[in-house]
């Protein structure tokens, strides 16, 4: 007993092992299922069963040293995530990969069965780490600007997974740098309708938006001039900004309306704060410009 206590707990500070729910749920199952298999037992202290399934379902779990974790949620705590999952006795395992439950069963298996059910579970999880590592190198050639070799190792990711949602987003703005703006509209297109609400995929479709609208930078020069005798004419520095960003000066673009915010939040209702967020969502969460413009932003709305 006191070495399975031991185990438990090494494979708690691994994150191997843990309690979820509802709150919790989309970031410690379907996020986390996207790089390696995640098994979601659903127990109860009143269930008996529950008892003898879940220590086993947690030691083959730390044997498993990371090659697969365990989410425990306890359904008086949190219903509403065994309604959605229609679980209708205790215990009750899914098995989560790619962020979709793939497979399960009820009752408290005898061990030799649980074990075939993780042996079957880590070989599609093994396909699922592929992915993850495939859309790891896509993202760096991206920062190393080879968008070429994006565009070909997303096109094989799609080929495989055709929910990737990332990839589609990684393959559209490595199509957009290249000014292939026929071939990215094409790749958003194909985006899975459950997929087009992804904040990769909103991200892209606003990049392609900027792309395909492109702005007329010798207006700079006047708009300089209007400011300079007008430094509060808030609709010229919203507009310089637009020009800015478009002629990729994203640090220079993000002054000008935190400039605006900063002088005055509600203007135009709240033109200045959303034309930075549609910035942030073309640019991606990871940008540099986007790291700084929301730390400028939240100086200023925070202050």
């Amino acid at each position: 007993m006191n070495e399975m206590i031991l185990k438990n707990t090494a494979a708690d500070a691994q994150g191997l092992i843990k309690d979820s729910n509802t709150k919790n749920f989309a970031v410690d199952v379907i996020e986390a299922s996207k790089s390696v298999p995640v098994l979601v037992d659903f127990w109860a202290p009143w269930c008996g069963p529950c008892k003898t399934l879940g220590p086993i379902l947690e030691r083959l779990v730390t044997e498993g040293k990371g090659k697969i974790k365990l989410v425990k949620v306890d359904i008086d705590q949190s219903p509403e995530i065994a309604s959605q999952m229609r679980v209708q006795s205790i215990p009750a395992v899914f098995a989560f990969v790619d962020g979709r439950p793939v497979d399960g069963f009820m009752g408290a298996l005898p061990e030799s069965q649980v074990k075939q059910f993780i042996a079957k579970l880590s070989k599609q999880g093994g396909r699922a780490e592929q992915i993850a590592a495939a859309v790891g190198m896509a993202r760096e050639s991206f920062e190393l600007k080879d968008f070429a070799a994006v565009i070909d190792i997303a096109a094989q990711i799609i080929e495989v997974e055709p929910s990737q949602a990332e990839a589609y987003a990684l393959k559209a703005k490595a199509e957009i740098e290249l000014e292939q703006l026929d071939a990215a509209t094409a790749t958003l297109l194909a985006v899975p309708a459950d997929k087009q609400q992804d904040a990769n995929i909103v991200s892209a479709k606003a990049a392609l938006d900027l792309a395909l609208n492109p702005v007329d930078t010798s207006e700079i020069t006047r708009l300089e001039a209007i400011l300079a005798q007008t430094p509060d004419d808030f609709g010229a520095r919203v507009e310089m900004a637009v020009i800015l960003n478009g002629s990729n000066q994203r640090l220079e673009a993000i002054d000008q309306l935190i400039y605006v915010i900063r002088k005055n939040r509600g203007w135009n209702e709240d033109a200045a704060r959303k034309q930075l967020v549609s910035f942030f969502e073309a640019w991606g969460p990871k940008d540099e410009a986007t790291l700084v413009g929301r730390r400028k932003l939240s100086s200023v709305l925070f202050s």
